[in-house]
């Protein structure tokens, strides 16, 4: 209803509108019109757009006007606020639709990336791919009746980074069979304890779920991760449909299928060149692994898969698309377990928007650079040198493209001023040395805490003592610890002793004094090796890095599984 519908009866207006809420940006009511006041309208019975009614035979006439005016009002009272009930019993709706869970259940010590200079800090997602049988919609996709009632695993892990200006982004992937160090975790549902072990990394979704697989992640990597988000099998079939389906390429026909040598199979099935999936093929395309000849190479598929759904996203302008946000939002809100501090629709679009932002151009896909494992040679190591150089990128929040601007590869530095002066002496000073040089291919150096405490005591630290209490976990990187902000002074001063840079001294209540961890980076030496700044774009070779803008990648198929 606008202003010229109510021309001219003001009271009946006056009366019932009150009851609808002013619609955003509308200064004066519903539909944007300016509300006719009792004072100062121009519309009234006497201005100069009404007509003055006098009371004489055709009386009634305005009090049937009225009556008519007033229900229409009212009708439209109860259609605005009727609108913004379904409104919000639809969000209600999509609210109750998601799964959410803690977002870590395991021993983790990864601290957040310290803030930019505008006081902005990356955002980390682990992306999660379940192969869960415990329906009967992922038994019929994912086969293995056998497997159903048995915890899932977790085949598909993805840490989605978004740098702290949201002008790049990155999706790093591990292999499933990579053979990593899992902490002690706690299942948050049963309550039941998983001791810490060295195995392959899918097996931690089925230790704790997936707060188990973030710690292990953050303890690898260093890296503080935000959340995390799991989907499974059905999961990924409602996300394709509601998508419209995404472009992927063959070189050569492709089927994979059971041979006489290897059983199983995604039983994807395309002729060479390229073809638009969604659906279960969605699906087969994603889980194919012997048709492209490794599980690395499957994780290249998903990085072609993701960023080709990425140029298609935004394309159909999703976002602003009403109808299709919301078929998005039903199979997303339906398909999706999620860390709890991002568990309702509001976030979940929040962090969508966040992602959409990003130009493909700066976006880029890769997967952590490993070896064969010396102990299984079907699983895969970390190669700790090239992942040690791709984590430090992530933990600095240095753009994995050379598309962005030279300025924003400038990071701010520890300075003079974020330092403070000592409490005591050196020779007052007890630190406690651990050694963490062991990694995943090299077990830890004999004797080294001993002698950086021997070292350490060369310095003047003569109370410096090797911890001998217990094997110390491995750790990737060399930090001096503290648990209060009046030893951040003493624990600086060890730093700068032995070289070690002032961003490695961290606050934590892990320890009880002043604590130097020895890591997989200084497994020889007395002074910390100068550790070169990354710069954006320069990956290891071995990490197959696609960038989101390449629409000319396309899987090779291994020979066995062409027809």
């Amino acid at each position: 209803m606008t202003q010229s519908d109510v021309r001219g009866e003001k009271p009946a207006v006056e009366d019932t509108m009150s009851l609808a809420p002013k619609a955003s940006g509308a200064p004066g009511g519903a539909g944007g019109g300016r509300r006719t006041g009792s004072t100062g309208s121009t519309n009234g019975p006497n201005g100069p757009n009404g007509a003055h009614r006098s009371h004489g035979s055709s009386g009634n006439r305005p009090r049937r006007g009225r009556r008519a005016l007033r229900w229409s009002a009212t009708v439209l009272s109860v259609v605005i606020l009727g609108t913004a009930g379904a409104g919000y019993l639809y969000y209600q709706h999509l609210n109750g639709n998601i799964h959410k869970g803690q977002r870590s259940s395991g021993d983790a010590k990864a601290r957040k990336t310290a803030a930019n200079a505008a006081g902005q800090t990356p955002l980390n997602i682990l992306l999660i791919g379940s192969d869960s049988r415990n329906s009967d919609e992922n038994v019929k996709l994912g086969g293995a009746k056998y497997d159903r009632g048995s915890p899932p695993l977790g085949d598909v892990q993805m840490l989605i980074h978004l740098s702290a200006d949201r002008k790049s982004a990155a999706m790093v992937s591990i292999p499933r069979d990579t053979r990593v160090d899992i902490p002690k975790c706690t299942d948050p549902d049963t309550g039941k304890v998983y001791p810490a072990t060295n195995t392959i990394i899918n097996e931690t979704l089925a230790r704790g779920g997936a707060g188990c697989t973030l710690a292990t992640w953050e303890n690898l990597t260093g890296v503080y991760i935000d959340h995390w988000i799991t989907i499974d099998f059905a999961g990924v079939v409602k996300m394709a449909d509601a998508i419209g389906g995404v472009d992927v390429c063959v070189k050569q026909n492709v089927w994979d299928r059971p041979t006489a040598a290897v059983s199983g199979g995604s039983g994807l099935k395309l002729t060479a060149g390229t073809h638009k999936v969604q659906g279960k093929q969605a699906l087969q395309w994603l889980r194919t692994r012997h048709a492209w000849g490794s599980d690395p190479l499957r994780a290249k598929a998903q990085h072609m898969y993701l960023n080709s759904m990425i140029r298609t996203l935004k394309g159909q302008n999703v976002f602003t698309d009403t109808g299709r946000l919301m078929d998005l939002a039903e199979a997303a809100t339906n398909s999706l377990t999620v860390s709890e501090e991002i568990g309702t629709p509001k976030k979940l679009y929040d962090l969508g928007m966040q992602l959409k932002s990003v130009p493909t151009d700066r976006i880029t896909s890769l997967t952590m650079p490993n070896l064969q494992d010396p102990q299984n040679r079907d699983h895969l190591v970390p190669d700790a040198t090239n992942a040690d150089k791709m984590w430090q990128m992530l933990r600095d929040d240095v753009a994995f493209d050379k598309n962005g601007d030279a300025k924003e590869s400038k990071k701010p530095t520890a300075t003079a001023a974020s330092t403070k002066a000592p409490s005591v002496s050196a020779g007052q000073l007890g630190v406690l040395v651990q050694n963490a040089t062991g990694s995943a291919t090299e077990a830890a150096v004999p004797a080294r805490a001993r002698a950086m405490a021997t070292e350490l005591g060369t310095k003047g630290y003569t109370r410096a003592a090797a911890d001998t209490s217990s094997p110390t976990e491995s750790a990737e990187k060399t930090v001096v610890e503290y648990p209060s902000a009046d030893l951040q002074g003493d624990a600086q001063a060890v730093a700068k002793a032995l070289g070690i840079p002032v961003g490695q001294v961290k606050q934590t209540t892990d320890v009880s004094g002043v604590t130097l961890v020895v890591g997989a980076d200084w497994r020889d030496g007395t002074t910390y090796p100068k550790q070169s700044a990354p710069k954006a774009g320069d990956l290891p070779d071995n990490s197959d890095a696609i960038n989101g803008s390449d629409t000319k990648q396309c899987m090779d198929v291994y020979a066995p599984y062409r027809w």
